[in-house]
């Protein structure tokens, strides 16, 4: 008898956590790494259950997307913690800045410098991610891994914005681990501490390679 939606969420949730831990595990004085559920494109029924049972980060790729579904959520639950882990327009800014509370694509001096002017004027100071192409993809946005180090400079200097760390997509036909290993070294070298790398197909490898944020999705709610 096949498990209830309700019921096969709770158990990848499980499975995925438990994972994390084992892998986390396998660095000496490593915290677990920050599981982000990515919701994009499930609606509100979907997420719910993992909500439910405690699931609080969560990571969304549109802007429009989320404010379709997302307030609400968050006025029942303060403590959320959503995540833009997608590309994002400097005119969506405004907006994004208002209900997103980690940036996790900042990858341009025009976007940093609409997201500082959105930041001071609504008094929400978010954490940002540097996104790095690190493989040097064309169709992929990010900043080049030799131009990195001087873009978070200006952000955290000419822009005044939070750098928390880097994140990246690795190439999908390639394996990850090189690409994950290259950007924990290009942070420590900037001196940054977080990392957000990993999804559903390679996050044990990110973990392993430093990863503080994973970013997981079908593996947690299905195909989409």
């Amino acid at each position: 008898m096949a498990q209830a939606p309700h019921d096969a969420a709770l158990t990848r949730l499980s499975s995925i956590t438990d994972r994390i831990e084992r892998a986390s595990a396998r660095i000496e004085g490593s915290q677990p790494a920050q599981l982000i559920a990515v919701s994009k494109t499930f609606d509100v029924q979907a997420i719910a259950p993992l909500i439910e049972a405690g699931q609080r980060h969560f990571g969304e790729n549109r802007v429009q997307e989320a404010i379709g579904k997302w307030p609400g959520l968050k006025a029942q639950y303060p403590d959320i913690v959503l995540h833009l882990i997608g590309p994002l327009q400097t005119n969506k800014a405004k907006e994004a800045v208002a209900l997103f509370d980690v940036i996790h694509s900042l990858d341009r001096d025009k976007l940093a410098g609409a997201l500082k002017k959105e930041m001071d004027r609504q008094g929400r100071h978010l954490p940002c991610f540097v996104q790095v192409n690190i493989g040097l993809e064309e169709q992929k946005a990010g900043i080049s891994p030799s131009e990195t180090a001087a873009f978070v400079s200006r952000c955290q200097t000419e822009h005044g914005l939070n750098v928390a760390g880097l994140m990246c997509i690795p190439p999908v036909d390639e394996a990850a681990g090189p690409y994950f290993a290259q950007l924990a070294q290009l942070a420590r070298n900037i001196g940054l501490e977080q990392l957000s790398m990993g999804m559903s197909a390679d996050f044990e490898t990110a973990i392993l390679m430093g990863a503080t944020y994973i970013r997981v999705g079908s593996a947690l709610f299905g195909s989409r």
